[in-house]
């Protein structure tokens, strides 16, 4: 699109190719002091201050985003940064991820840290329910503030999903995401027990042992253990998505729910909890036949309906997600700050 970008790493971790032409720079805290984590988030915004200096010298950014938590933390810290520039992408909704499990001064504490990073800055929220988490469950007034759903490469997507696999052929349904609580696994296997369906649950994911034991143990306990396959996460699991009837979400909260547009590429009708977060932006129109309420029952009543008449995925709604259409969102923040 014609822009010049920097993208500053906080750790030395990467998972993603780097597009060519990118200004790629890791700026790494080697602090080893015992006192370290008490002067973390000054510390690695003096460095991060540093390094936007350097790079400045060239010209000074038009726009700065800023992912994830402990980075918005510490560049809410950085003086070389112009605050009316920064943008805070807000993935999650924080009263349920940070605070649903605190209470007192430990809830307290929490709370001012989120306010102090984002009271009167611009945030980009992932959902609309993201959005409203900040503004009106955690009472934050914003400076600014948009909501612009999570870019996808559609065609890289679509081809990857075209990848030989191991099930290829086989009839069953799947969920792809980490055995973590929120994910409620337990919610959706006794949901598939109660549908009766005559087909195969993947669940595919990472997570301790303990977990993943507990439930194979529950599957046991229902009946059902074997129709459900448990399998570690695959580094290209589009093929596993798109062979599927459908995939299902079971989770209490999404900030937005990434698999489920994944889902849409691969035309795999997907099913969801209607569950605080991005599930009910995702799954309009005809796809909200794939919302189910918060319980087992509902769950499994529409894992039914939509594995015996799924509904038809447009390719008016696979494109709304392209990089093409979201990063014009985002340059229209640049756009209407000038």
């Amino acid at each position: 699109m014609g822009h010049q970008v920097s993208l500053f790493s906080l750790r030395k971790v990467c998972d993603y190719a780097i597009p060519e032409g990118i200004d790629y720079q890791v700026v790494q805290d080697t602090c080893k002091k015992p006192w370290r984590k008490l002067t973390e988030i000054p510390r690695r915004a003096r460095l991060l201050d540093q390094a936007i200096e350097r790079a400045e010298r060239s010209g000074k950014f038009d726009v700065v985003f800023s992912h994830l938590h402990k980075t918005d933390r510490i560049v809410a810290h950085c003086r070389a940064l112009e605050r009316e520039k920064v943008w805070f992408c807000v993935h999650g909704m924080f009263s349920f991820s940070y605070l649903r499990h605190r209470s007192g001064l430990s809830r307290w504490f929490k709370h001012l840290k989120i306010r102090h990073t984002y009271e009167n800055r611009n945030v980009v929220a992932v959902s609309g329910a993201v959005l409203k988490d900040l503004s009106e469950t955690l009472a934050l007034k914003l400076r600014r503030k948009a909501v612009i759903h999570n870019p996808f490469d559609i065609p890289e997507i679509q081809r990857l999903a075209d990848a030989p696999f191991e099930m290829q052929g086989n009839d069953y349904i799947i969920h792809v995401g980490r055995f973590h609580e929120h994910k409620r696994h337990d919610r959706l296997l006794r949901a598939f027990a109660q549908s009766q369906l005559d087909t195969t649950l993947v669940m595919m994911g990472n997570g301790s042992e303990a977990k993943i034991q507990k439930l194979k143990q529950l599957a046991r306990d229902l009946g059902i253990e074997d129709k459900t396959v448990f399998r570690p996460f695959d580094s290209n699991p589009y093929p596993w998505i798109k062979g599927a009837r459908l995939l299902v979400l079971s989770s209490d909260c999404e900030g937005f729910g990434n698999v489920l547009v994944e889902s849409i590429i691969c035309q795999t009708p997907p099913v969801s909890t209607n569950c605080p977060g991005g599930p009910a932006e995702i799954l309009t129109g005809a796809l909200a036949r794939g919302l189910a309420e918060l319980n087992d029952a509902s769950l499994a009543k529409t894992l039914v309906d939509i594995y015996t008449a799924p509904p038809v995925v447009g390719d008016a709604t696979i494109a709304s997600f392209g990089i093409n259409a979201i990063c014009q969102q985002y340059i229209a923040l640049v756009d209407n700050q000038k």
